[in-house]
C-alpha cells in the first residue's frame, strides 16, 4: 500500500525549529501521515506532536536547557556531559508526555524510531508499542557518542544515535512503502555534511571496532547519499522539505534560551508557509478540476 510518511531529523537542541513547525500542524490539525520516522532529537518531537501537546516539545527544551542535572561538563570524560536518561524524568514527571493518546494516534499507523547498533554500526528501526519501549528506543536513538553516556541498552544490545548509521531515512521509508514524504530537516536544503571533529575522534577511537570504526569514517557520506537521493528521487516518489533558511543559531550541544527561542519562531514562519502553499495548491487544484468539469 502506498503510504505518505513524515520524517523528522535530529539535532540535539537544533529541533527547537522543529517543534515550531510541529506546533503549527497542531493548531491546523495537519496530521494526514500513515507512517512517521523520527532519528535521534526527532524522536522526541514526533512524541509530543503525536500525543497533541502545543509547546510540550518547546517546554521539554527549555526545561533540559536550564536543569543542571542534565547538564553537567564535570561529567565529560566519565559518562558524558548530557545525562540523556534524564530525559525519563522530564518525560514521566517534569513535562508529562502523554503516552496512551500518542499510541492510540499510531494504533492504525507506523512509527520507528532510527537507533545505530553499536556492534555492527549498523541502523536499526524500533517499532514502539507501549509506553515502556516508547521512552527506551527514544533515549538510545538520541544517545550521542562523547557527549552523553554513548550508549543505551535494550535485550542486551547496545546502541547509540541513530543519526551516525541513517540520519535522513528517507530511501527505507521509501523500501517500506512510502510514495509522499515530508523530512523536517535542521539544516538549510543546501547544506553538505563534511567529516566532523567528532567523526575523526570516533573513527580513531574505536579502531579496534569495525563496525564502529565504519560509522564515524562513513556517516558524513551516508547523509550525503540520502541528499543525493532526495534530489533524485525515484519517478513514482514525492518529496517536500522543511527547513530553515540559514543555519540555526543553536547547535547541536551548545544553546541559549533566546537561540531556542528565535529557531522556535523561525519554524513557526516555515511551518505556516508551508501549509499556506498547501492550502493554496488545494484549493488550486480543486477550482481547476470544478471548472474543467
Amino acid at each position: 500500500m502506498s503510504k505518505t510518511c513524515l520524517i523528522i531529523e535530529g539535532g540535539g537542541f537544533k529541533i527547537a525549529f522543529t517543534a515550531g513547525v510541529l506546533d503549527t500542524f497542531l493548531t491546523a490539525s495537519f496530521r494526514p501521515f500513515d507512517h512517521y520516522i523520527g532519528v535521534s532529537g526527532g524522536t522526541i518531537a514526533a512524541s509530543y506532536y503525536l500525543s497533541d501537546q502545543f509547546r510540550y516539545i518547546l517546554k521539554a527544551m527549555h526545561f533540559l536547557a536550564a536543569d543542571n542535572q542534565f547538564l553537567d561538563y564535570k561529567r565529560a570524560f566519565n559518562e558524558g556531559y548530557m545525562d540523556i536518561d534524564y530525559i525519563k524524568k522530564v518525560a514521566q514527571e517534569e513535562v508529562p508526555f502523554n503516552f496512551e493518546k500518542a499510541l492510540k494516534a499510531v494504533e492504525d499507523k507506523e512509527i520507528h524510531f532510527v537507533a545505530t547498533n553499536r556492534k555492527f554500526g549498523t541502523p536499526e528501526y524500533f517499532r514502539p508499542t507501549n509506553p515502556k519501549n516508547w521512552l527506551e528506543y527514544s533515549i538510545a536513538s538520541s544517545t550521542l557518542p562523547f557527549v552523553t553516556k554513548g550508549k543505551h541498552k535494550i535485550k542486551d544490545k547496545s546502541y547509540f544515535d541513530g543519526g551516525w548509521s541513517d540520519p535522513l531515512p528517507v530511501k527505507w521509508a521509501y523500501e517500506n512503502g512510502a510514495r509522499k514524504i515530508l523530512i523536517l530537516r535542521t539544516y538549510p536544503l543546501e547544506y553538505r555534511d563534511e567529516q566532523s571533529w567528532s567523526d575523526y575522534f570516533g573513527s580513531y577511537y574505536f579502531k579496534d571496532s569495525k563496525g564502529l570504526k565504519k560509522v564515524f569514517d562513513e556517516s558524513y557520506k551516508w547523509y550525503n547519499e540520502a541528499l543525493d537521493f532526495i534530489n533524485n528521487p525515484p519517478s513514482d516518489l514525492i518529496i517536500e522539505q522543511i527547513s530553515p533558511e540559514e543555519i540555526l543559531k543553536s547547535k547541536t550541544y551548545s544553546y541559549t534560551s533566546e537561540t531556542i527561542n528565535q529557531d522556535y519562531r523561525h519554524g513557526v514562519e516555515r511551518g505556516m508557509l508551508f501549509l499556506y502553499n498547501k492550502l493554496h495548491k488545494d484549493k488550486l487544484a480543486e477550482t481547476s478540476s470544478h471548472f474543467l468539469g
